[in-house]
């Protein structure tokens, strides 16, 4: 029986509106004296992509986050000292919801979820407030728990976060899923602690740090709508 169903939020709930994307990226770097190539951003977002597996200990350190910044930068052609001082502005805009677009299945589908008595968690590798995120999205009401990594102090796949989630919605692991676009950070972390994962592969948009999934016996949805029956 399925009481709680916990949502990673980049990439699964919402994604990056044109501020974090390459002409975006172009923006930030000129205000910084530097020019850079567009075209060259997904590439770019590639390549520094493994940066993020390289937290000590899945300890949560905004550092981390600059470097894998600064490496979309120099990605796409950005040099000097300025690159440190535009990553670190990026970062801090990425916490705004203004710069981010809902999926267009989450708010019916989180509905569905509720209406059945299920309680609704979110686990995110974020520093985004969670809580200005719900009232941004209009999802009040709708969210019984939710545990960020910047305030937790971990980051998935810590098994420690899935805990405090966990403790804070009151449902065991056994009784509890995990959804997520990450088969490394939000699959295997939410296994470690006995919770069940599904993973997110939609068509397009697809967030850093996704991979395959191999013969692992993980249900796979593209869209939200399909995560009710499966529950």
């Amino acid at each position: 029986m399925t009481r709680a169903v916990f949502f990673d939020v980049d990439f699964t709930l919402i994604y990056p509106g044109p501020t974090f994307r390459g002409e975006g990226y172009q923006t930030f770097c000129a205000r910084h004296g530097m020019t850079v190539d567009a075209s060259r951003f997904e590439t770019a977002v590639a390549q520094a992509s493994a940066i993020l597996d390289e937290a000590r200990d899945h300890i949560y350190e905004a550092g981390l986050f600059h470097r894998y910044t600064a490496a979309i930068i120099r990605g796409m052609g950005g040099v000097g000292p300025a690159v440190q001082t535009c990553a670190e502005e990026i970062y801090d805009e990425w916490a705004a919801n203004r710069h981010f677009e809902l999926y267009d299945d989450v708010p019916a589908t989180l509905q569905i979820i509720a209406k059945r008595g299920i309680r609704i968690g979110l686990i995110s590798n974020s520093h985004r407030c969670l809580a200005s995120f719900q009232s941004h999205f209009e999802l009040e009401g709708l969210i019984s728990a939710a545990v960020s990594s910047s305030d937790h102090g971990y980051m998935k796949p810590h098994p420690s976060i899935f805990d405090a989630g966990l403790r804070l919605i009151g449902v065991p692991a056994s009784e509890s899923v995990m959804v997520g676009d990450s088969l490394t950070h939000d699959i295997a972390g939410a296994q470690q602690v006995g919770m069940r994962g599904i993973l997110v592969r939609r068509s397009a948009d697809i967030g850093p740090g996704a991979t395959a999934v191999p013969d692992s016996g993980v249900p796979v949805v593209r869209s939200l709508t399909e995560l009710p029956a499966l529950l």
